[in-house]
């Protein structure tokens, strides 16, 4: 290994751990092609930021965003299958497809790969859903830059402001710890294929059931998805939440996704702030009735 790699890491670790490491690495690359040594350098390098960010799983904020990146990344898949839903319904209801314009299809196609990158992530192929999902944002916030009107956005302030707050969210579950990731739910390829064609397919039927007139506010049709990802990643995450810290960082995710989709906004914004509370709560009460049930047995 190069040496490089290895000063990436603290000195007391590099000091403790590093002929291992070195070690470890050796034999995951002998023999092996230049993709195998790509992925292993890359794993140590992120190995080595997460200890110098203090958020690897012995640290408190590793286990902070272990719980908070399934919430993420139902935040993600919840806003992609909202707009493609609201896509689909404008082009049902009137005829003219919002894709035709010159970003049109990409736009699509990355909110596709968003709720792809999710439903693999949260089924239990988690680190090439989770890139896949920060791909598919990535790739709209660009098409989102590359169509703003000139004038609309007139600052890089402003444009930073509109952007950054979903590439940020998309990014944290990258930064989940390894060991800490969620774990798989979904284990044969035949189940996953089945949720991966499932997806899509609810999308367009909530788009054309949203245009034959059930549920005619925008909340309704952000709020279903919402529920299907919470369902997806099941009773885990949402016992992973136990602290104040953790569910704030759990909702805070469904907030502002929901508000750079046009969904909360002050006309709503506190009677969505008291359901949440309100599931927060009834969490952490059910939670105390159960480890109480259970010091009594």
């Amino acid at each position: 290994m190069s040496l490089r790699l290895l000063r990436l890491y603290p000195a007391e670790f590099r000091r403790d751990f590093g002929d291992e490491i070195a070690e470890a690495y050796r034999e995951a690359t002998e023999d092996a092609g230049p993709l195998a040594r790509l992925r292993e350098g890359w794993d140590i390098v992120a190995h080595a930021l997460r200890l110098r960010l203090r958020i690897g799983s012995a640290h408190r904020g590793g286990r902070l965003l272990a719980a908070a990146a399934p919430f993420a990344l139902a935040a993600m898949g919840a806003r992609a299958a909202f707009l493609l839903a609201s896509t689909l319904n404008r082009a049902y209801v009137t005829g003219r497809p919002d894709f035709e314009g010159p970003i049109g299809y990409p736009l699509a196609v990355c909110d596709l790969l968003t709720l792809v990158g999710v439903v693999v992530a949260l089924s239990g192929r988690y680190a090439v859903g989770a890139r896949s999902a920060f791909a598919g944002v990535a790739g709209t916030s660009a098409c989102l830059l590359a169509a703003s009107v000139p004038g609309a956005l007139d600052t890089p302030l402003e444009h930073a402001a509109y952007l950054l707050p979903p590439l940020l969210i998309a990014a944290l579950p990258l930064l989940c710890p390894p060991d800490l990731r969620p774990s798989c739910r979904i284990g044969s390829t035949a189940g996953l294929v089945a949720l991966l064609v499932w997806a899509p397919l609810s999308v367009v039927i909530l788009a054309l059931l949203d245009a034959g007139g059930i549920g005619m506010i925008l909340l309704w049709r952000f709020a279903v998805p919402v529920v299907a990802v919470l369902v997806l990643a099941g009773r885990p995450a949402l016992s992973g939440v136990r602290t104040a810290g953790q569910f704030a960082l759990a909702v805070a995710p469904f907030l502002v996704l929901g508000h750079f989709s046009g969904v909360v906004g002050e006309a709503n914004a506190v009677p969505c702030l008291a359901v949440l509370a309100a599931a927060g709560l009834a969490g952490r009460l059910w939670r105390r009735r159960n480890s109480g049930a259970a010091g009594h047995a």
